[in-house]
C-alpha cells in the first residue's frame, strides 16, 4: 500500500531570524507546534509569533524544546489568550525546563508589567504553568491516537531537548537550540538511533567555526584578569540561566588557581538566579560526568566559593561603580533594560572598564550594536553617552557551529533539512555549503530556508506495513505464499489477523449477515439442478435439518426448496458469495425462459439421465484429461499420455520419480531430447530448456483454466457431507477469508482429480 500525502511546515517565527521560535506541522489532519517564544529585540504584541495565522482550537501539541524566552515565553500567550483552550492540545517540556520556566516566566511578568506591553497577568501565567506536562528524556509519549514523540538531549542548556516526532508513521526531527559540545556541567546532544525523513534545524552560525572550548575559557580567563589589572570594573551580560551556569563554574575555578585574585569579589546581579540554583542541584542526575562524580564526592559544583550573590538595594549601581575592582554577571544578556544595561551606562565612559559579550547577541539589540565600538550609546532615558568602555567578543552561546552542525546533518540522513533560527545571510550560506557538499557526494538531500509565514509543504511516498498476529502469524510464510486476512486500521498503524482472532487481539466481535430471497418457481426441481450444474460444473445436493432438498452452489449459496413452486436462495453475505448469489438468481429467474428447458421438457425421460448427470467421477476426470491434452495437441501439435505400469514394474520405476506417475509428454523434435514432461498428478512441467518449459506452463494453465468449471476453479465456502442434517453449520463465518492452506487443498484435490 503507497500514497502520497504532504507535510505542511509554517514558521510563525525564526523563520530567516533568530527570535521568537515557532513551527507549526500539519500532516494527516494532525497539527504539532514545537516551540513558542518571543523577540527579544521587540516589545509587547510585536514581540509575538504571528499567532493570528494558525486556529489554536486545531493544535493536537504543543512542545517547548527549553526555558529561553525565545523559545517559551509565549506560552502563556497562546494558553490563555488565543482559543487554544477550546480543543484539545497539551503542552510537553522536560521537567527541569517546567521548573526552571516557571521562574523565567514571573520573571518575564515582573519586569513587562511595569510597562503598558504586558501580554498577559501573573493569573493567567500561573493557570498556563499547570496545564504543562513534564516529560523525560527517551520517554515515549503519545498525546493523540497518530501521534508520538520522544525527547533526546540537546546540550544547550539545563533540560534542553530535541523532539523526534512521529505523525502517522512521518518522522521528524526538530532540534531547537543544540550543541554537539560537552563542556563543564551538560551533555552534548545525541544522535537519535531512528532516521528521520525531514530535520528541522537551527542555523545561527551559519557557516561560522567557533574556537575550542579550552583555548576560549583561557581566552576569557585572561581576558577577565588583565581588565581587573588595570584596576577596571568587569561587566559580563548573561542570561540568568544557562550560559551564567557555565561562567560561573569557569570563573570559580580560576579564582580558586590565583590567590591573588580573593580579593577581588565576583559577583552574580540576579535574583532569578539565586532562586534557579536549587533546580540546578536537584537535576544534578541530567548533567554530565563531570558534575555527577563531584556530586557524588558530596562537592557541589553549584555552591560557589568566591562568587556571591548581589542584593539590589535602592542606589546598589552606584555603589558598586564607586567601589574598587570586582566582576559583575549581570542579565539580561542583550543589554535592553535591567541590571547589565543600568551598569553599562553607569561603567561605559571609565576606559579602564572592560564589557565581554559572551553569547550569540540577536541583530536590533544593544549587545549587537555595541559590538562594533561605537563612540557613543544611547541611554535608557534618551540621552547620549561617551563610550570608553572596551569591548571584548568570545562565544559560549553553546550553538553548534557550521563543523558540529554539518557533521550532525550528515549523521541524521533525513531526505529534507529545512533551516530555522538563523539570520538570512548566515542560512543562505550554511545552505549553499550544504547543498554544495551533498551534491559532490551525489546525494539526494534537500535544503529549505522557508521564510517567516511560508508554507512548505513536502510530499512523501511511503509504504505502509501491516503486522501479521495471532493465527497467521504462528507459521513463517513461504515465497510467494498468499496470506488472506482481515487488516485492521488503529492509528495510523495495521494489523493483518485471521477474523476468528478479532476478537482476542483488536477487541472486536464479528457477525454474519445470512440473506435469503424467495423466488417463485414454475419449472420442476430436476431441471433446476440440471441449469445449476450447466453453469458451475457440479453441485452438491442434500437436506437441511427440517428435511427440505438443498442444492449447494460453489460452496456458498443454498437453494432450497422450500414450497410446491417456491424456492429460497440463502447465503452468507460476503462481497464473493453476494456475486455468486446474483448469478444464481438471474440463472433460475431465466429458466423457464431457455430454449434449453423447452427442448428437454418435451422429452419424455427423467432429467437425471442427461449427459449434465451422468457422468460417474472417473469418467469425467479421463474426459478433462482428454480435452487438457487436446488443448496442448492444438498448440504443440504431439502430445502423448503415459501411464505407470502396474506392480513389481511400478515399484522399480519408483525410483525414477516422475516417470512412476501418469503424466502427459509433449514432444518437441524427433530426438526427444527436448520433451516436456506433465505429471498429472502435480501439474509440474519438467523440460531440458527452461524457454520451453515456461511456454508450456503458460499453455497448461490456460487449458486447465479453460476445462475446469466454476465450481472445480474457485473455492468460496465449504462442502457438504452426506452425514451433515444441517449443511449450513459447518459453513465458515467469513467465506471471504478462506486461509491460505484450504485453499491450496481444495486445489491440490481439483488438481489429483485429473489423473484418477
Amino acid at each position: 500500500m503507497a500514497d502520497s500525502p504532504t507535510l505542511s511546515v509554517t514558521l510563525l517565527g525564526a523563520g530567516q531570524e533568530v527570535g521568537r521560535s515557532c513551527c507549526v506541522l500539519q500532516y494527516r489532519g494532525k497539527t504539532i507546534v514545537c516551540d513558542t517564544g518571543v523577540h527579544p529585540a521587540y516589545s509587547g504584541m510585536a514581540s509575538l509569533p504571528f499567532v493570528d495565522e494558525l486556529d489554536w482550537s486545531t493544535v493536537d501539541a504543543i512542545l517547548i524544546t527549553h526555558f529561553h524566552l525565545d523559545h517559551a515565553a509565549a506560552l502563556t500567550y497562546i494558553m490563555e489568550k488565543t482559543n487554544f483552550r477550546d480543543g484539545k492540545g497539551k503542552v510537553y517540556m522536560t521537567h527541569p525546563t517546567k521548573a526552571v520556566h516557571k521562574f523565567m516566566m514571573q520573571d518575564f511578568v515582573r519586569t513587562s508589567s511595569s510597562s503598558s506591553d504586558a501580554l498577559f497577568t501573573p493569573l493567567e501565567m500561573n493557570m498556563s504553568l499547570s496545564s504543562i506536562i513534564p516529560v523525560s528524556a527517551h520517554q515515549l509519549i503519545t498525546p493523540c491516537p497518530g501521534v508520538s514523540f520522544i525527547p533526546y538531549h540537546a546540550g544547550h542548556v539545563l533540560g534542553a531537548c530535541m523532539f523526534l516526532i512521529d505523525i502517522a508513521g512521518l518522522k521528524i526531527l526538530y532540534t531547537g537550540d543544540y550543541s554537539r559540545e560537552e563542556d563543564r556541567h551538560l551533555v552534548k546532544a545525541e544522535v537519535p538511533p531512528v532516521r528521520p525523513d525531514v530535520l528541522i534545524v537551527e542555523s545561527t552560525y551559519g557557516v561560522q567555526s567557533l574556537e575550542g572550548r579550552d583555548e576560549k575559557e583561557l581566552r576569557f580567563t585572561s581576558l577577565v584578569h588583565s581588565i581587573i589589572r588595570r584596576g577596571g570594573h568587569v561587566l559580563l551580560p548573561t542570561f540568568a540561566l544557562g550560559r551564567a551556569q557555565e561562567l560561573l563554574l569557569i570563573l570559580d575555578e580560576y579564582w580558586k588557581k590565583h590567590p591573588d585574585l580573593h580579593n577581588v569579589p565576583i559577583y552574580y546581579a540576579s535574583n532569578l538566579a539565586r532562586k534557579c540554583m536549587a533546580v540546578y542541584q536537584t537535576y544534578i542526575h541530567t548533567m554530565n560526568s563531570n558534575i555527577r562524580s563531584r556530586f557524588a564526592k558530596r562537592d557541589n559544583p553549584f555552591v560557589f566559593k568566591h562568587i556571591s550573590n548581589l542584593p539590589q538595594p535602592r542606589g546598589w549601581e552606584r555603589k558598586i561603580a564607586d567601589g574598587p575592582p570586582c566582576v559583575v554577571l549581570a542579565s539580561p544578556g542583550f543589554l535592553q533594560t535591567g541590571p547589565s544595561r543600568e551598569l553599562l551606562e553607569l561603567w561605559a565612559p571609565d576606559s579602564r572598564n572592560g564589557l565581554i559579550i559572551t553569547g550569540y547577541s540577536i541583530e536590533g539589540t544593544l549587545a549587537r550594536d555595541i559590538m562594533t565600538e561605537p563612540d557613543e550609546i544611547i541611554g535608557l532615558k534618551g540621552n547620549t553617552i561617551p563610550r570608553k568602555i572596551s569591548v571584548d567578543y568570545l562565544s559560549f552561546s553553546a550553538h553548534v557551529d557550521y563543523s558540529q552542525n554539518s557533521e550532525f546533518i550528515e549523521l541524521v540522513k533525513a531526505q529534507h533539512v529545512v533551516l530555522v533560527h538563523g539570520e538570512q545571510t548566515a542560512m543562505g550560506r550554511l545552505k549553499a555549503a550544504m547543498t554544495a557538499k551533498f551534491k559532490d557526494r551525489d546525494e539526494d538531500v534537500k535544503i529549505h530556508t522557508p521564510r517567516n509565514l511560508e508554507t512548505l509543504e513536502l510530499s512523501f511516498r511511503g509504504e505502509r506495513v501491516a503486522k501479521a498476529i495471532g493465527t497467521l502469524a504462528s507459521k513463517a510464510p513461504q515465497e510467494n505464499d498468499i496470506i488472506s486476512g482481515l487488516l485492521v486500521s488503529k492509528d495510523y498503524s495495521y494489523t493483518l489477523l485471521d477474523p476468528r482472532d478479532l476478537k482476542d487481539f483488536a477487541g472486536l466481535s464479528t457477525c454474519t449477515v445470512t440473506q435469503r430471497q424467495k423466488v417463485v418457481l414454475g419449472v420442476g426441481w430436476d431441471l433446476v439442478r440440471w441449469h445449476l450444474e450447466g453453469m458451475y460444473g457440479s453441485v452438491e445436493e442434500g437436506l437441511d435439518k427440517d428435511g427440505v432438498k438443498v442444492i449447494r452452489v460453489m460452496g456458498a449459496v443454498d437453494v432450497k426448496h422450500t414450497a410446491e413452486h417456491e424456492l429460497t436462495l440463502e447465503w452468507d453475505s460476503t462481497a464473493s458469495n453476494d456475486m455468486i448469489a446474483d448469478s444464481v438468481l438471474a440463472l433460475i429467474t431465466g429458466i423457464d425462459k431457455s430454449p434449453a428447458s423447452v427442448k428437454l421438457t418435451s422429452q419424455q425421460h427423467s432429467h437425471t439421465h442427461h449427459p449434465h448427470s451422468d457422468h460417474h467421477e472417473g469418467d469425467q476426470s479421463i474426459t478433462r484429461i482428454q480435452r487438457i491434452a487436446w488443448f496442448l495437441d492444438a498448440h504443440f501439435g504431439d502430445v502423448e499420455l503415459h501411464m505407470p505400469e502396474a506392480g513389481g514394474e511400478q515399484d522399480q520405476d519408483q525410483e525414477q520419480g516422475d516417470k512412476s506417475e501418469p503424466a502427459l509428454i509433449v514432444r518437441m523434435d524427433d530426438s526427444g531430447e527436448a520433451d516436456a514432461h506433465i505429471n498429472l498428478v502435480t501439474l509440474v512441467v519438467s523440460c531440458p530448456s527452461d524457454t520451453m518449459r515456461k511456454r508450456v506452463e503458460a499453455v497448461l494453465d490456460m487449458a486447465i483454466t479453460t476445462v475446469s468449471s466454476l465450481a472445480e476453479s474457485f473455492a468460496t465456502g465449504v462442502s457438504m457431507s452426506p452425514e451433515d442434517t444441517d449443511p449450513r453449520q459447518e459453513k465458515s463465518t467469513s467465506p471471504e477469508h478462506t486461509d491460505t492452506k484450504s485453499l491450496e487443498d481444495t486445489m491440490t484435490t481439483s488438481e489429483a482429480d485429473i489423473a484418477s
